[in-house]
């Protein structure tokens, strides 16, 4: 299944750009090795958020057993893999059709089941399925209409659910860092692959949130060590940062 080309949570020139870098998602040494070298510090982050939330043992083999989660714009599926050896059943879902295939073929490889599909999360609010943990990990930076996608998100989202995000903030650092250093100077990722105006500041990704219902919780920023050759959390905001939310038991 193709994601409509007139989805408002799509951008079909960024759709386009993840397609071509389909094949290289799993290359640890390709051209989305920063999320590679990011995935461990992003995953602790979520782990200990979830068990927090879930009230869940991280000790036990897989302490989400038994919960649900979707995996918003999941490319070649860095963090649904993971998630899913946690116990969690994944449904993961990205616009970009040659994402899903890779990410289903390296699924299968190891032996895991997760749902991917092509779509987007308007399709998905068509069925009546709900999910306990909803991510947009490093996706709302490459999206028209962030507000509508994370409202969406938090529509997908099942009473006294969680919700987790990653992005990077609209600050000069960030865009030094993120736009000069890592495309233009050390060529960490593909040129074009990040809009600087379409980075959201914690207040801007905190206001989307509330607006659609959800309780931020917690922010985390994430720092980059290049002496050390890894990310590790830091209180600073000002460019890489997680978020995380839940939903209550009852609307009001």
């Amino acid at each position: 299944m193709h994601a409509p080309p007139e989805a408002p949570t799509v951008a079909q020139d960024e759709v386009a750009r993840f397609a071509r870098l389909a094949s290289r998602w799993w290359d640890p040494e390709g051209p989305l090795k920063p999320l590679h070298k990011m995935n461990p510090a992003r995953l602790d982050f979520l782990t200990a958020k979830f068990a927090r939330h879930f009230a869940r043992d991280l000790e036990s083999p897989q302490p989400f057993n038994g919960l649900t989660l979707l995996d918003v714009g999941t490319g070649g599926g860095l963090i649904a893999e993971p998630l899913a050896r946690l116990g969690f059943e994944v449904t993961a879902i990205d616009a970009a059709r040659e994402s899903i295939e890779a990410a289903r073929a390296h699924a299968a490889e190891q032996g895991l089941e997760i749902d991917y599909r092509n779509a987007t999360t308007d399709e998905l609010l068509k069925d009546s399925k709900r999910f306990d943990a909803v991510l947009a990990m490093e996706i709302v930076e490459h999206v028209p209409d962030p507000g509508l996608l994370l409202s969406e998100a938090a529509q997908l989202m099942a009473p006294g659910g969680a919700f987790a995000g990653a992005t990077v903030s609209r600050t000069t650092k960030s865009y030094l860092m993120g736009i000069v250093g890592a495309e233009l100077l050390l060529r960490w990722l593909p040129l074009g692959t990040h809009d600087w105006n379409k980075f959201l500041k914690p207040s801007e990704f905190t206001g989307f949130l509330r607006q659609a219902g959800l309780q931020v919780s917690a922010l985390q920023g994430l720092s980059y060590n290049p002496l050390l050759d890894r990310w590790s959390k830091t209180g600073e905001l000002d460019v890489n940062y997680l978020i995380f939310a839940g939903k209550p038991n009852r609307q009001a």
